[in-house]
């Protein structure tokens, strides 16, 4: 555009020129321009026309060059495009490991709930607080909590944990079927475990259990470590003559010897004469122990029978509940707890301490006032509060531990 505005203006100025003496000469009759006009006029054409050359030129190489623009223009936007590709990229990559971490974190945390309730938490805790209670009757003083002393606890309750998840575990592998009636929530019953799962955690803890035992030198640890093994097997395991949570008297004898004998005595002995080195002589507080666990392990054994009466006896577990009824067996376990919190009251007053008087009977009179004041609510047909008042059970014996050390 501005060359051919240049070039123009150049051409009409020449033809001006050219015009302009014959103009003159027509009207005033003068002679033809002068040399020297000529000559500055055509050195003005030339130097327009030069002007336009160099436009050319200058826009010839402004084309020549607006590619190379134009490609680092086009390089940059390239560039600007792939770092906001690169950023949504990285963006995306963020939120996938995110929500994968996410996934993750759920993932063992479900695994982890359910390891918790293949456990049986109950009896966990029951395991714990009792060898804990029976480990503090040796003591005399002060003197005689030393780190060997916690040391032979500490392997006295591993290994009787590793044990106890070895039992339950066991039991819930052969009581999948039952268990898909009765209890429902149990992982392996819930497909939360496999079943080769299962074994891998029952063997697992069967071999820790038996090495932390072995390893510690105690023969009356590994002699309750070995009782537990056998009537925890042949309590579930369906083969011949085994299998005896089939029968009532079988089951409840398992379960009342490991948990009012076996724990008592067994654990009494690994602190007394093991840990301590002092030899074995019964005390008031073991026996007192012994003999009133006997009756609350007898009233669990046969009360944990009437939540599953209904899956037993699909199966044919001829337990008590299935034979005389969940009514008569709960009223039965009533009336033993009972006897037995009154048996206990008067051993706490027949103490020569004042303190461990009080301590002993306020103790067992205020728990046979829940258990009587709990059982007045209780409905056999509601299947709730079955296992609620269950627990509640279980939730007493854990007391009654806290009151044997006061019985001297």
């Amino acid at each position: 555009m501005m060359q051919a505005t240049t070039a123009a203006a150049a051409a009409q100025l020449l033809t001006d020129t050219r015009r302009r003496p014959r103009y003159s000469r027509a009207r005033l009759g003068a002679t033809r321009l002068s040399w020297p006009g000529r000559f500055a006029v055509q050195a003005f054409a030339g130097q327009c026309q030069s002007a336009a050359t160099v436009t050319h030129r200058f826009s010839a190489i402004s084309q020549a060059t607006s590619p190379r623009r134009n490609t680092r223009r086009q390089c940059s936007d390239d560039q600007s495009a792939l770092q906001a590709g690169c950023s949504e990229v990285n963006r995306d990559q963020h939120g996938y490991d995110v929500n994968r971490f996410e996934e993750i974190s759920q993932d063992v945390s479900k695994k982890l709930c359910a390891f918790y309730q293949f456990c049986r938490p109950h009896t966990i805790f029951g395991t714990i607080i009792g060898i804990t209670s029976v480990s503090l009757l040796p003591m005399k003083s002060l003197d005689d909590f030393t780190a060997t002393v916690l040391k032979g606890y500490l392997e006295a309750l591993a290994a009787a944990l590793c044990m106890n998840i070895y039992v339950v575990g066991l039991n819930q592998l052969y009581d999948i079927q039952i268990d898909k009636i009765n209890k429902p929530g149990l992982p392996l019953a819930a497909g939360e475990f496999s079943v080769a799962t299962g074994v891998f955690l029952v063997v697992t803890f069967l071999i820790m259990s038996f090495s932390i035992g072995i390893r510690s030198g105690s023969v009356p640890l590994m002699c309750a470590l070995v009782v537990s093994f056998l009537l925890g097997s042949a309590y579930s395991i369906e083969a011949p003559l085994l299998r005896w949570k089939r029968h009532a008297l079988l089951a409840a004898s398992c379960i009342l010897f490991v948990r009012a004998i076996l724990v008592q005595l067994a654990f009494f002995a690994h602190m007394q004469q093991h840990v301590l080195a002092r030899p074995l002589a019964a005390t008031k507080s073991l026996v007192f122990a012994t003999l009133f666990m006997c009756c609350f392990s007898a009233v669990i054994a046969l009360f944990k029978d009437i939540p599953d009466v209904d899956g037993d006896r699909d199966f044919g577990i001829q337990s008590l509940s299935v034979r005389l009824g969940p009514q008569r067996v709960y009223q039965l376990c009533i009336s033993i707890l009972l006897t037995a919190y009154g048996a206990a009251t008067v051993v706490g007053a027949s103490s020569t301490n004042l303190i461990q008087k009080i301590i002993t009977v306020f103790g067992h009179g205020l728990l046979a006032l829940t258990l009587w004041q709990r059982s007045r609510h209780f409905e056999v047909e509601n299947q709730a509060r079955v296992t609620s008042f269950y627990m509640f059970i279980w939730k007493l014996f854990y007391a009654e531990y806290f009151l044997i050390p006061f019985v001297q």
